[in-house]
């Protein structure tokens, strides 16, 4: 899938030149960075630009040949997924969790809230190697390492995969550790925040041609269901799935993609990871293929989180209808990016960008006499 329209060549060019005034005074004398080796990401993600590239320089302290990666905000003619891309906070977020926690993310190395060097914000972390199981084709299809590894292998990714999810949400006083994670949109509570802010992304879609009923139908729902027990403000990670963590031995190498990063009940993250799973299973379903039907169940990653911090999981029901209504604005974001690039056409009816359609309208329909 095409994310971006910016030149290779000038982005470059335009990072060498800007890591040549980052360096500045630490250079030794006489030398200048270069930048080589740029190459887009093949993999996962849809949403930030994320750049690959190789950079060497001599520095006061010696030789550097470090291996980097940059995340762009897109640029606003591409349609971007969100409303809004805040580059900082995924930077200072991606620090914290390193200071605070023993959850592996890259290195961050530097951010660049000016547009002006490449046009947009963008920071730089180090790259961290491994594997991520794909999205494109599913990993539940087949034919890939997380598929093909034996039953004890995927329990290993299930179970690291949860641990560092609770290691996040052990970060102490989460709401005064990350202020800028905070929704802005009204509300009295963490989750009513975080609901406003998505129901403003959906209408952002919605305006710009992928109006949906069933996703309007959902947040109905949700208002009308809403949890009358709040659980304790955690960081959330958002994009809580494992097609955004690098592994090494079926462990996380490298929780990667922040951009969703909030704060709110640990539910959030837990829905999360066991929906996303649920979306890939329910298309290999559709299929006809067995895909993994075993792994990442919610009552089992359910079980594992409250062992590990001792806390049980509440209204599990509730954050998996969230979590299938965001899914469906995802989809309906990238649907219509896939049309601008002219990778499919635009459908009469924006549902039919929905792959979680059926599993939506069955979720709803099993939940509306509740």
């Amino acid at each position: 899938m095409q994310r971006s329209s910016r030149d290779p060549g000038q982005v470059q060019q335009r990072l060498q030149r800007w890591l040549a005034g980052v360096l500045g005074p630490t250079l030794a004398e006489g030398q200048t960075p270069r930048v080589s080796d740029l190459a887009g990401v093949e993999a996962n993600g849809m949403s930030s630009d994320t750049v690959l590239f190789a950079a060497n320089w001599i520095a006061d302290d010696g030789w550097h040949d470090e291996r980097l990666v940059a995340r762009m905000a897109p640029d606003a003619a591409d349609v971007p997924v969100f409303p809004t891309y805040d580059l900082k906070a995924q930077f200072d977020v991606i620090r914290a969790v390193a200071a605070h926690t023993d959850v592996p993310v890259p290195h961050a190395w530097w951010c660049e809230t000016s547009p002006e060097p490449l046009g947009a914000p963008f920071f730089v972390m180090g790259r961290v190697d491994g594997a991520v199981p794909p999205d494109v084709m599913p990993y539940t299809f087949g034919d890939n390492w997380l598929f093909e590894a034996g039953a004890e292998e995927q329990r290993r990714v299930q179970t690291t995969t949860v641990e560092a999810i609770a290691a996040l949400h052990d970060v102490s006083d989460a709401a005064q550790r990350f202020p800028y994670l905070e929704r802005t949109q009204p509300g009295d509570t963490h989750l009513r925040r975080h609901v406003a802010n998505t129901r403003d992304w959906y209408d952002m879609v919605a305006r710009e041609g992928a109006a949906s009923p069933l996703v309007e139908r959902g947040f109905d729902w949700l208002d009308a269901n809403w949890p009358s027990h709040q659980s304790p403000t955690v960081l959330s990670w958002g994009d809580a799935r494992i097609g955004n963590v690098l592994y090494d031995d079926f462990a996380p190498a490298a929780l990667l993609d922040w951009e969703m990063a909030g704060l709110g009940p640990c539910e959030l993250d837990v829905a999360w990871i066991t929906y996303a799973h649920l979306v890939f299973q329910d298309i290999a379903a559709m299929l006809g293929l067995a895909g993994m039907p075993d792994f990442l169940q919610p009552a089992d990653v359910a079980t594992h989180y409250e062992a590990l911090r001792g806390y049980a999981v509440r209204d599990l029901r509730f954050f998996m209808v969230y979590a299938a209504v965001q899914w469906g604005i995802v989809f309906l974001r990238t649907g219509q990016r896939q049309a601008h690039f002219g990778e499919r056409e635009m459908p009469a009816d924006p549902e039919d960008l929905l792959h979680n359609r059926p599993h939506l309208e069955s979720l709803l329909a099993d939940l509306d006499g509740i």
